[in-house]
């Protein structure tokens, strides 16, 4: 049996363990094979471990001070397989970096001061560079905190999140084919496509085509999910995330749908109008419909929205100030796109909120010497 330290942190919609990269290489086991056997990935249920059995409670972070100038950590990502037995490295998570940060002010990973204090990480899964913003009120950790994000009621430390500099983040570039408009074929045949990288890779459709209108409850979204799922597949190879005979990712592209704004019911059953945000959005998330958005794929909307051609330009109602209201299933998430130096690509802002939930010593199932 290994013994493996790890906390337990909600970051904005997403529940993440986050690990110490010491930790984990001091089992001398594959971190593959530790992350299954911990969350028992085996299982759809994901019983006998500490997954969630969601796309958002099955994920980790791997985490280490970083000595690259301008970083104060790095951070792997994983997205674990629910009743799959595979570990997805080949995206970040916006919520998971949220908790990092959290983190990262907990275990002296980063000078703490007055006032505030920022955490500069790195994603090594992607090369994105993010900022998290802390209060640290006379240089103390915060335990607790009042602020709030859609899609929970439950209050947390509150974190500002940046992404620096994030088109072209994976692929190198913001619209990878060279195109704002793409055509893919889908069941049903030929479907437009918005391809674009930005804080995630995202293959982006207008909810029209799937007979939606972008305010569909979860359950009549996922009757998309299948076509979805065909599409996510043409996108990677068109974006070149992917080579024929490639296993199958269900985590990159991210993938969804958009449409103008129109009256609509969140999960709580709150009414939101349609002046009250910029662009409908529904996520896939794996293999199901997102419950909210995840960041990175809020970040390639922000910056899709922002560019003429796209279908997100197409249908979002155009603001001045740089802000991008999203209509989710659970209520309305506000980008903001600040101006960068050096011909970087805007930093994407997002208010987010994390909260430590538990630090545990996780005990692994080992069989011949490597966890079962």
């Amino acid at each position: 049996m290994l013994r493996l330290q790890g906390e337990m942190i909600r970051g904005g919609t997403s529940k993440c363990w986050i690990f110490d990269h010491r930790d984990v290489a001091a089992t001398g086991v594959d971190v593959d094979a530790l992350l299954l056997a911990a969350f028992n990935a085996a299982d759809p249920r994901q019983i006998d471990g500490v997954g969630g059995a969601s796309s958002t409670t099955s994920k980790a972070a791997v985490v280490q001070a970083s000595t690259r100038p301008g970083v104060d950590v790095e951070y792997a990502f994983a997205q674990v397989g629910i009743g799959d037995e595979r570990v997805e490295w080949a995206s970040n998570c916006g919520n998971c970096a949220t908790a990092v940060a959290l983190y990262a002010v907990h275990h002296d990973l980063v000078p703490i001061t007055p006032d505030t204090t920022t955490v500069r990480m790195l994603n090594v899964n992607t090369g994105a560079r993010l900022t998290g913003t802390i209060p640290t009120p006379a240089g103390v950790a915060p335990e607790e905190g009042r602020a709030l994000v859609p899609g929970t009621a439950a209050p947390g430390v509150p974190v500002l999140l940046g992404f620096q500099d994030p088109a072209g983040s994976t692929t190198g570039r913001a619209l990878p084919t060279g195109r704002a408009l793409d055509e893919l074929t889908g069941p049903d045949g030929p479907v437009e496509a918005s391809l674009v990288d930005a804080g995630a890779p995202a293959a982006l459709f207008e909810a029209k085509a799937f007979g939606l209108d972008g305010t569909e409850s979860l359950t009549a979204f996922a009757t998309a999910v299948p076509a979805l799922t065909l599409l996510r597949r043409q996108a990677a190879l068109a974006m070149g995330l992917a080579r024929e005979g490639d296993p199958v990712s269900h985590a990159v592209p991210k993938v969804g749908i958009v449409a103008r704004p129109a009256r609509y019911r969140t999960t709580q059953g709150i009414l939101v109008n349609q002046d009250e945000y910029d662009l409908a959005v529904r996520m896939v998330s794996m293999h199901a419909p997102h419950p909210a958005i995840g960041l990175t794929s809020a970040v390639a909307l922000a910056t899709a929205a922002a560019t003429p051609g796209t279908l997100a330009h197409r249908v979002a109602r155009q603001t001045a100030e740089g802000t991008l209201r999203l209509g989710t299933p659970a209520g309305v998430i506000t980008t903001r796109a600040v101006p960068a130096p050096d011909g970087a690509s805007p930093t994407v802002l997002l208010h987010r909120a994390a909260r430590r939930i538990a630090r545990a010593e996780l005990l692994v199932p080992v069989l011949e010497g490597r966890p079962a």
